[in-house]
Parts: structure tokens; sequence; C-alpha cells
């Protein structure tokens, strides 16, 4: 397993990571626990979560990912180990988190304090902002529309209670998570004029059929030492090629089809397609070509893992050997250009 510096931290984390968001929906914690230990048996060392898992997020399993990922850490070694997880803002109106998250001092203090007891641990590696607490366009709306701002804490603000937690030892780094360019340049000038912590990552959907982030993002994240933490890069199972086989197969998008809109666009299953090819003329699985393509580019810190079973983790976690040919690179900047980011 390789393993990369993340931004500007003294973090290393490796290529790979395990995400988390179906432990307590979709797995047990029996479940939970086995996919850890066999992530960190093939040298992942750096683990996803959220205050908002599992999902799809309802008030009756709320934190209880967490809570899974807590009982089987007390049973390792700590300090061999990344754990990352994430305070939810208010964009999702989650009324059963804190009667409607924000990203305030009083918000952070008992996000944090919650996250740190469910986790059973005395500190988090990577603290992130899960969505912002202003308004911004996401999950599959992509135009931003000024009329939609709202009140919002301002980032300064919000960096300086982060700085508090970071002192106090709960958290070493701090991260975003469906941010923008400016979102991205403002933590950072902020942080700089007023020498707070540094973000030390992004956590965006990237993956073959959503390439977004190497327009804006990936310029401002090259300047300020920012690395991405690719989410979501089988696309909810499309890039795996089952809902071209079965539209109805088992998975997140027939489950909760509320939860996978930004995948009910009509360039998905064309795209989707002429990967499928490409893989099966390299003679690769369409995961491992998907998953390859997103930890080899230049900007990746880390790919996020998401699996319901352990066949597919296993397959998920071969590909960290996988180098693509500069013949298949080729084919898929073609794909790009003619079905160009079907599901941002």
């Amino acid at each position: 397993m390789e393993f990369r510096q993340l931004g500007g931290s003294n973090l290393n984390v490796s290529a790979l990571a395990l995400g988390t968001m179906t432990f307590g929906e979709q797995n047990t914690e029996a479940d939970a626990h086995a996919q850890l230990d066999l992530a960190v048996a093939h040298g992942v060392n750096f683990i996803d979560t959220a205050e908002m898992y599992p999902v799809a997020p309802r008030a009756e399993t709320v934190h209880r990912t967490e809570s899974y990922i807590g009982s089987w850490l007390r049973n390792q070694q700590r300090d061999k180990l990344v754990v990352a997880t994430k305070i939810a803002g208010p964009a999702r109106g989650f009324t059963w988190i804190r009667g409607t998250p924000r990203i305030n001092r009083e918000h952070i203090t008992a996000a944090i304090d919650g996250s740190l007891r469910r986790l059973q641990t005395d500190y988090v590696d990577l603290y992130q902002i899960h969505w912002p607490d202003r308004y911004v366009p996401m999950f599959g709306a992509s135009s931003y529309d000024a009329a939609q701002e709202r009140d919002s804490t301002p980032i300064a603000e919000q960096l300086q209670v982060l700085a508090e937690l970071v002192r106090a030892g709960k958290v070493r780094h701090i991260g975003l998570s469906n941010e923008t360019p400016w979102g991205v340049a403002e933590f950072v000038r902020c942080s700089e004029q007023l020498g707070l912590p540094k973000i030390a990552s992004i956590q965006n959907a990237y993956h073959l059929m959503n390439r977004s982030f190497e327009s804006g993002l990936a310029e401002v994240c090259h300047h300020a030492n920012v690395g991405l933490l690719a989410y979501s890069p089988l696309a909810f199972g499309w890039l795996t090629g089952k809902y071209i086989a079965d539209p109805n197969a088992k998975g997140r998008i027939t489950l909760f089809p509320g939860f996978g809109q930004r995948y009910n666009k009509p360039n998905v299953p064309p795209a989707t397609k002429e990967y499928l090819r490409i893989a099966q003329e390299a003679g690769l699985t369409p995961a491992t070509l998907a998953l390859a393509f997103v930890r080899t580019r230049w900007f990746t810190a880390s790919v996020i893992l998401g699996a319901t079973t352990l066949q597919q983790l296993k397959e998920n976690l071969a590909s960290a050997d996988i180098t693509l040919s500069p013949e298949v690179l080729k084919q898929i900047e073609a794909v790009h250009a003619r079905y160009p980011n079907p599901a941002p």
C-alpha cells in the first residue's frame, strides 16, 4: 500500500481509505468490524466517518456508524491509525442532529465531544466540515444562485473554534468536504491572515463521471497544498456496471432512490457502457479501472472506498496495485470528451 502526505499536514495516509457510511444501515456491527480488519490487513491506515452516518440519514440510526467504529477502535493500536470524522452542516436540514446542525461554537463543541465519545478515543486525526455552513449548490446542483444566500457563521469564526480544538488536543488537523473553490481559498486566506490552523484536505466527489474537481478546485488545492480525499469513486455503483446489467440491482441507488438523484441523468448509462468497454478490453474489472484512475490522479491524496460485502472490499483493495496504461488513459479521455461530467 502506498502512503501519501495529506496536504500540508504531518499525516501520512494510505492511498486507499475505508469509508464507513454503510455501517449501521446496510452493515451490522460485526460486518463493520470485519471490513475494518480486512482493510487494515491490506495496509489501510485511514478510516473516514461522520457524525450523520449511516446513510440514508435518519433519526433512528444517526451516530451508529461512529459507535460501531468505536467498539472496534478501542481494541486497536490507536497511533497506527488515521481516524477522520465530520461535523454536519445545515444544508440537509437534519433536525435530529442538535435541532438542525450549524458550524458555530455551540455546535462544533457539542459535535466533537459526541464524536470522541462514540469513537472511544481522545482525539481525531482529521476533523472535517461535512458541507459548508453557508449556501452552496451541491449534490447534483451545479449552478450557483445568489438568491439562496442565507445567514451563516463567518469562516474566520469557524476557524477560531476549530483552532481551539487543535490546541486542546481533541483534533490534530482540519479539513473540508463538499466545498467550492471560493470556500477553499477563503479558508486558506483566513488561516494565513489570523495565524490559525490551515486546512489539510478537501473531501469531494470525484470519479470518471464527475471530474469537475479538475477545473477550479484542482488549481486552488495545488497552490494551497490541500489534498483531495475522493469519495464516490465508483459513482454509487454505476461504475461497477451492475446497474447496466440490472437496473434493479441491489445497491444504495435502488435501496434509497432519493439518495442518488445526481446519477439520474441521461448520459450516465451511455458513458458507463463506454467505461465498461474500456475495462473489458484492458482485462480489468470495471471497479478496478475506476479506482485506479482516481488513485493515480496527481491531486488525489486518498481514495475513499465504500463496500457492503467483504468480497467487494477485497476487489476494491486489489486496485492499489494497478496502474493504467497510456492507451487506456487516452481512451478514457476520449469518452470524457464525448460525455463530460454526466453525473456532477
